[in-house]
């Protein structure tokens, strides 16, 4: 597919083995970097995607497990990255987990897994690459938020997701000030319902939900390494949901 060169760059999507990101990282493949395939329990699947990526023109690829959640093992993926591709270039955070459950009905299992999925993972990975990406003076961060969090869009069903969400954004729009004079971006692209969602409202735009080909644009434009003046931003990719319409 067409897309920027990043022949010179190593990408990790984390989540990388099924989905969204596996949508991702085969597009950055596509782009000739070199990519790490992250999972956490879904070993058999990242190994297969990381074969398509070496058949579909990726510089290297590589599989790495670990939990998003946990700074150790967060520490364990970058070293590992590091070790075999070198410093991430391109971080693209996309694990998040969704529990389409009545708040009060949510155990707190699960309604802290969804936040510390969503955000916290959001936090460590970023946090854990920047670093090097100072050091060069270049990085890419994109992370995957929620359509309309930024208009305070909650529900009692999920009701951490869009918690969680809206903070992805917040952290997004902070990172970019932070990280403005030292040749980093970082953005966001907030889908409303994908192809593999969980559930779908009976109303889509379009008549669809988004395909994972309809994200694969958005997050590349936000990694082209020409795209160095873009920081901060939120892309909707909706279909033109307009949730607040009466």
């Amino acid at each position: 597919m067409d897309g920027p060169d990043l022949s010179s760059r190593t990408v990790l999507v984390t989540g990388s083995a099924r989905g969204v990101g596996r949508a991702l990282v085969l597009a950055a493949a596509d782009c000739g970097a070199a990519v790490a395939v992250h999972y956490h329990t879904s070993a058999d699947a990242a190994r297969e995607v990381a074969a398509e990526a070496r058949d579909r023109g990726a510089g290297e690829a590589m599989t790495v497990q670990g939990d998003v959640t946990d700074p150790d093992s967060v520490e364990g993926i970058f070293s590992a990255v590091e070790s075999e591709l070198g410093p991430v270039d391109a971080l693209v955070n996309n694990v998040g987990d969704f529990a389409p459950v009545h708040w009060a009905e949510m155990d707190f299992e699960t309604w802290n897994r969804v936040l510390e999925t969503n955000l916290n993972g959001t936090y460590l990975c970023s946090k854990r690459a920047l670093p090097a990406m100072r050091e060069q003076e270049y990085g890419r961060i994109v992370n995957v938020g929620y359509a309309s969090s930024e208009k305070g869009l909650v529900s009692p069903t999920n009701f951490p997701y869009f918690v969680a969400k809206a903070g992805v954004l917040m952290f997004t729009r902070m990172l970019a000030a932070d990280t403005q004079d030292d040749g980093i971006t970082v953005n966001a692209v907030s889908p409303y319902v994908v192809e593999n969602s969980d559930e779908f409202p009976e109303d889509l735009p379009r008549d669809r939900p988004a395909s994972f080909e309809d994200l694969i644009a958005p997050v590349l434009f936000f990694l082209d390494p020409e795209t160095e003046y873009v920081s901060g931003e939120n892309l909707e990719v909706d279909g033109g949901w307009l949730p607040e319409s009466v």
